[in-house]
């Protein structure tokens, strides 16, 4: 069982392995060396005591470690993960012609987005984010709901007309990124090219 590091016992052994009481320890062995030799005379437990609370108080405060957040590679290999359980539920969803064909046309996209060595940058990696488990769920599930009901009550406004616009405005928002990305390419070739002619 693990114990709690919490209470006093914690604080003590936390204090035990610190900074301050390892350099305490260090003055107080050099004040337990000058006791030993005789140079302290009859104050030695006192220069003892003294040096450990001089080297405590001079020791640099413990600081709490950095939290270590996923890199941009572990962010994008979960939204692979999550854009593959993304797949499987696509493919279990009932959809009008004209609208699976554009939620392919968006998957697609995605998918060559979402291929290794295309996006890091944590912005674009948010965009992603954000259209694989928010955006294209919400979009195709509001559809399911709402065709049932437009079954049930015929009249309304059909839902697939909906669907057809929202995934047309996510494909633009990830064409968007894929032109950026392919701009971002271009510019780097061409600056290859210009290093390569400079240095012939």
């Amino acid at each position: 069982m693990a114990t709690s590091d919490r209470g006093p016992a914690g604080r003590l052994l936390r204090y035990a392995g610190s900074r301050k009481n390892l350099t305490g320890c260090a003055c107080g062995l050099a004040g337990l060396a000058l006791a030993l030799t005789g140079a302290a005379g009859a104050l030695g437990p006192l220069v003892v005591a003294g040096l450990y609370a001089a080297g405590a108080l001079i020791a640099p405060p413990e600081r709490p470690g950095t939290p270590a957040f996923p890199g941009p590679d572990e962010q994008l290999e979960s939204l692979r993960a999550d854009h593959a359980t993304l797949r499987e539920y696509l493919a279990e969803v009932e959809l009008p012609e004209a609208a699976r064909t554009a939620l392919d046309r968006l998957d697609e996209l995605l998918g060559a987005l979402l291929e290794p060595g295309w996006v890091s940058d944590p912005e674009h990696l948010r965009v992603l984010a954000r259209a694989v488990r928010q955006d294209v769920p919400e979009a195709v599930d509001a559809f399911v709901r709402t065709r049932w009901w437009s079954r049930v009550s015929p009249g309304s406004e059909p839902p697939e007309r909906h669907l057809e616009r929202q995934l047309a405005a996510l494909r633009e928002e990830a064409g968007a990124l894929a032109a950026s990305l392919q701009e971002a390419e271009e510019l780097r070739q061409r600056a290859y090219t210009r290093y390569l002619e400079d240095r012939a």
